[in-house]
């Protein structure tokens, strides 16, 4: 935690530092601690599953088992929001479960990054989402895709209010998915280095502030899981209307 002036400072654990200064004509290709974190992240989604899955005991062992319910999860959710076409489509929302799961967790960690606490991060990846869900139904639909901004059965005269509404939050999915991340990780952390700073700056005194901290940290791992969760549930949702429109 950085102290400036005697005081806390508990947005310096956002800020971004270049690690290998990367510069090509006018942009700033810079590998950065935010770049590494999610490295790390790749790597350890990677490792969990693959070391995990190696032996393929009939009986499971506990990291077997920690897999084996990560998978179902996932598998339930795509099941139940995109149905049996959404089958396809299981190995990216499974990544991109795993991968915003270990990256909330890990920035739990003292001195590490979280990547997921910078809105250009998780606008990137809700824009990804967003422009494969679209053409995922511009070919599967052709025309017919439009017919998601009217639903089918409306009376042709609420077009002029239903496909400006339908329209505008259509546009908005990557702004509230990625906003949604974006504000828990940072309020949450936020929260997290200001009670720390009382416990160190109390002494003996902290015994209060760290009764309060432990269970601040056990609430962000439960947002950390919930966040994952709820984004990758979000994207199934529009996968599921691009695939069957209303």
């Amino acid at each position: 935690m950085a102290v400036e002036g005697g005081g806390i400072d508990p947005i310096h654990q956002f800020e971004i530092v270049s690690l290998v200064p990367i510069h090509v004509g006018g942009l700033n290709l810079s590998f950065t601690n935010s770049s590494m974190w999610m490295v790390i992240a790749a790597l350890i989604s990677s490792a969990l599953l693959i070391l995990s899955m190696r032996g393929r005991a009939l009986v499971p062992g506990r990291w077997q088992s920690v897999a084996e319910m990560l998978y179902q999860v996932v598998a339930n959710m795509v099941r139940d929001n995109v149905g049996s076409e959404g089958r396809k489509y299981f190995p990216f929302i499974f990544t991109l479960f795993m991968f915003l799961l270990i990256g909330n967790v890990q920035g739990l960690i003292p001195g590490s990054f979280t990547f997921t606490s910078h809105l250009i991060v998780n606008f990137a990846l809700a824009s990804v989402i967003f422009v494969a869900v679209t053409v995922i139904g511009i070919v599967r639909h052709g025309a017919h895709f439009l017919r998601l901004f009217f639903p089918e059965g409306a009376p042709l005269w609420t077009a002029v209010i239903l496909v400006p509404i339908e329209l505008v939050s259509y546009l908005s999915r990557p702004i509230s998915l990625s906003v949604r991340l974006f504000a828990n990780m940072l309020v949450g952390h936020t929260l997290l280095k200001v009670m720390a700073g009382f416990v160190i700056m109390m002494g003996f005194f902290g015994v209060v502030p760290l009764a309060v901290l432990v269970g601040i940290t056990a609430l962000e791992v439960l947002v950390a899981v919930l966040q994952a969760y709820v984004f990758t549930i979000l994207t199934c949702i529009y996968l599921h209307d691009a695939i069957h429109l209303h």
